[in-house]
């Protein structure tokens, strides 16, 4: 089976303009927010240079920048991706993060040729979270192979499980906060409250921060940053003031309140800008610097005549 994206965000752009993005990813003495704005902007190509390009910063010195680019390979759903993503999933010497970010773009892009892959990782990695992102990737691709309807995410995302289809606010949340259930159903359970987006929901997902699995909090804060609601802001501070929470965690709280973005989570993410975790501080670097690029009325991404796009 071959898997091809539910919506198409591609553009075109100048052979020069591509080469001048796939150099700037690459380039590790530009700015790290420089770097991601050239990785939003690739992953909205498609050809072997982008894609070549953000497989080689899946192997970059900055763990954050290589998380994103496996990430951004998921998001493109491209078939050739997978034997490189294999290879960083499969090597120990990588940050965790990385190997995350790997084995949730192989359940992405959701071909069945990639079950060995994760079946072998799921049985072997050291680390928990890669272990779970493996069962939620081969869960992700079961539940693509016997549904016949369409995948689509009103966030212009790829998501690691489809939302649950239930519609009681209640019921989700029990699924949710249920140590329990199987990753992946409290997984579609936190979509389908990240859809419904009432206040109710929004609740329910914060109350998730505190669920064992830092896979699933660091979901959970990738969701809010999503929502962009202000009502998440104290518990998306508390949780990227706690040097003891895992990096992951941390990082995507930052990115979140980068998305809230009132004067409280700008100065938050000054502050920690300085945190000794690079994760952290260059996550709150690159909010900084998307958030500037919104002031000044432009697009993070660098754009040749088309739609501003939503960057998570």
């Amino acid at each position: 089976m071959e898997a091809c994206p539910n919506f198409d965000r591609s553009f075109r752009v100048s052979a020069e303009t591509e080469k001048f993005l796939c150099e700037q990813l690459l380039d590790q003495n530009q700015p790290i927010s420089e770097r991601f704005r050239a990785l939003f902007s690739l992953r909205n190509l498609r050809g072997s240079a982008p894609r070549n390009a953000l497989i080689q910063a899946t192997r970059d010195s900055s763990n954050l920048l290589a998380h994103e680019a496996a990430f951004a390979l998921g998001q493109m759903q491209d078939i050739h991706s997978i034997p490189a993503l294999e290879d960083v999933l499969n090597d120990l010497s990588l940050h965790p993060i990385v190997r995350h970010e790997a084995a949730e773009a192989l359940g992405a892009i959701g071909s069945e040729i990639v079950i060995p892959i994760l079946k072998y990782s799921l049985n072997l990695d050291p680390a928990q979270e890669v272990r779970e992102t493996c069962e939620l990737a081969l869960s992700r691709i079961e539940e693509m192979k016997n549904s016949k309807a369409a995948e689509s995410s009103p966030f212009l995302s790829v998501d690691p499980a489809a939302p649950a289809s239930c519609s009681s606010v209640k019921e989700l949340r029990e699924i949710l906060l249920n140590e329990n259930k199987s990753m992946y159903e409290r997984y579609a359970a936190l979509f389908a409250l990240r859809n419904l987006g009432d206040n109710d929901a929004i609740s329910a997902i914060i109350e998730s921060l505190g669920a064992k699995s830092a896979l699933l909090r660091h979901e959970v804060a990738y969701v809010l940053g999503q929502l962009q609601n202000k009502n998440a802001s104290d518990a998306l501070s508390q949780v990227l003031r706690d040097i003891h929470e895992h990096p992951m965690v941390r990082h995507e709280a930052a990115e979140a309140l980068g998305s809230i973005a009132d004067e409280e989570c700008i100065t938050l993410l000054e502050e920690f800008a300085k945190d000794s975790e690079p994760i952290v501080s260059q996550s709150c670097e690159v909010a900084l610097g998307m958030l500037d690029f919104e002031r000044s009325g432009k697009s993070f991404e660098v754009t040749e005549n088309r739609p501003k796009l939503i960057i998570f």
